[in-house]
């Protein structure tokens, strides 16, 4: 969280999103989720506030929309992303008016991955704002509706000492799991 390798709970759990499928990846930034879903074979919806980093995987399986989710109600300013997603990838993002719009977006069977920074992080330095921090527990009962695959709150290390809440969840029942990986661990040399 904080710099340009893909998450490590993202790598984990985007292999339950149907191969090929339509994904959002919601303030994505400099694009480093967007590059791992192209790479996975993914139709990727890359959306930010500002999208310069982003313009370099702009393509026939990868559109770039610069949208203000802020500035506008909610409901106007997600009309422009649609729904019909397989996955929603979401990090280091809270604007909880969203919640809602993100549920609604997916398909049937389709996966959200978010994971973002929690109350406490302000011992460690930014977002030290509530408004940018999750309340303890507060993913799962956000998004109740869907099937929780899997979820976790507290301190990590890496890639910087932080306070986070991550969820993995499903709109439908229960399906297989992905393969663990090092969650928040480096990654081995090849």
């Amino acid at each position: 969280m904080g710099n340009d390798t893909p998450s490590a709970w993202v790598r984990r759990f985007v292999p339950l999103i149907r191969a090929g499928g339509r994904v959002l990846d919601l303030a994505a930034g400099t694009g480093r989720h967007t590059g791992l879903l192209l790479d996975m074979g993914f139709l990727v919806t890359a959306v930010d506030r500002d999208i310069a980093p982003l313009q370099a995987f702009s393509g026939v399986r990868c559109e770039i929309r610069a949208i203000d989710l802020e500035s506008d109600a909610p409901e106007s300013a997600w009309a422009p992303l649609g729904g019909g997603y397989d996955g929603i990838i979401v990090t280091n993002y809270l604007h909880r008016p969203l919640f809602a719009p993100i549920a609604a977006a997916l398909t049937p069977g389709g996966v959200l991955v978010y994971e973002t920074f929690a109350a406490g992080n302000e011992r460690f330095g930014r977002p030290r704002h509530p408004d940018f921090l999750l309340r303890p527990g507060e993913l799962p009962e956000a998004f109740a509706a869907l099937t929780i695959v899997a979820f976790e709150q507290g301190e990590i290390s890496r890639p910087r000492p932080s306070i986070i809440q991550r969820i993995a969840a499903v709109a439908g029942p229960l399906g297989r799991l992905p393969e663990a990986v090092a969650l928040d661990k480096p990654a081995a040399a090849d």
